[in-house]
């Protein structure tokens, strides 16, 4: 079991500190993969990373070219950009840290401790909370950002990993749990569980519409998309998708899910209400979890294993570019 910091207190390391990173040479529980993509809030950056390979890579996404490869990384898990994008958060689940890195210089800025296990991460909207699973500790850590002491370490998860969401409102923490294959809502005011919500199948990544009032979720266990009544805490459909779905990517104008699908290469596009798929876009690399829309809801970027981020036209539904390193 990895031990946490307590809530209240801090973590002793500054941006001059020389890197502990070196010090870890294992991974932790590197059989379990995923994929990362985050985009700048004014959608000149993307970076990007998977968990078994120890680097982070950073696109010009004007240029269609790479700013730069940070390979000082074990096992990064998740990336998020500050609301302001001048920088972004990166967990890495070996080191046990959370770091914030400048997005011009790409100089380390801040460390975090989340404790070995640290995976999947939500911002809040001011940007002055983190939110962090953490898998080993089968905990989430509520993170200030400003002071780096932990608010709040949430037990009661069973091995919560990439899903976590807040709602819109942000009052309320979506954390899914891969173990027992549920969601648990977690209160952000009070930092206590106020529910939970079962029926997944190997559950992936959530998300959740604009009202809060809907949330869908991949369930690779039976190449499905669950559609779930937040209110009520319960799922009250199923769509088939493709085969191994970890996306759930819900577009911008909150009308169609995008699920990618590891096991066949493939996106599934899904109409919100109709709640059924509606297209399939082939030729993509493993894609998993790693979706992100233009907030045009023109485009969809989807990253692929070998790092490369495919882009959808979501009008002809097709793939009509890839970055590459």
């Amino acid at each position: 079991m990895a031990s946490l910091l307590l809530a209240g207190t801090a973590f002793p390391v500054s941006a001059s500190t020389t890197p502990l990173t070196k010090a870890v040479k294992q991974n932790f529980d590197g059989e379990i993969q995923n994929n990362t993509l985050a985009v700048s809030p004014n959608e000149t950056q993307a970076v990007v990373a998977r968990s078994g390979q120890p680097e982070v890579i950073v696109y010009d996404l004007t240029t269609g070219t790479v700013s730069a490869v940070l390979k000082h990384f074990n096992t990064p898990r998740n990336i998020v950009f500050a609301p302001d994008g001048k920088s972004f958060y990166v967990s890495d689940s070996s080191l046990g840290l959370i770091e914030r890195v400048d997005a011009s210089t790409f100089e380390t800025r801040e460390y975090y401790a989340a404790g070995p296990g640290a995976f999947g991460t939500v911002l809040s909207k001011d940007g002055k909370t983190l939110y962090i699973n953490n898998q080993a500790s089968n905990a989430v850590i509520s993170m200030n950002t400003e002071t780096k002491i932990a608010n709040a370490v949430i037990t009661g998860f069973s091995q919560p990993r990439q899903g976590v969401r807040l709602s819109p409102d942000g009052r309320v923490l979506y954390v899914t749990n891969f173990v027992s294959d549920k969601i648990t809502l977690v209160d952000t005011a009070t930092n206590k569980i106020i529910g939970e919500i079962g029926g997944f199948n190997k559950i992936r990544a959530i998300s959740v519409t604009a009202d809060g009032k809907t949330l869908f979720a991949a369930n690779s266990g039976n190449d499905t998309i669950s559609v779930v009544d937040t209110t009520a805490q319960k799922v009250i459909d199923t769509i088939p998708v493709g085969k191994q779905p970890y996306g759930a990517a819900l577009s911008p104008d909150g009308k169609f899910v995008y699920s990618g699908n590891l096991g066949d290469n493939s996106v599934s596009i899904i109409d919100v209400q109709t709640r059924k798929a509606i297209a399939t876009v082939k030729g993509f690399n493993e894609p998993r979890q790693a979706i992100v829309f233009t907030a045009d809801n023109r485009y969809a970027w989807v990253l692929n294993k070998d790092l490369s981020i495919s882009r959808i036209d979501r009008e002809t539904q097709r793939i009509v570019s890839t970055i590459k390193r």
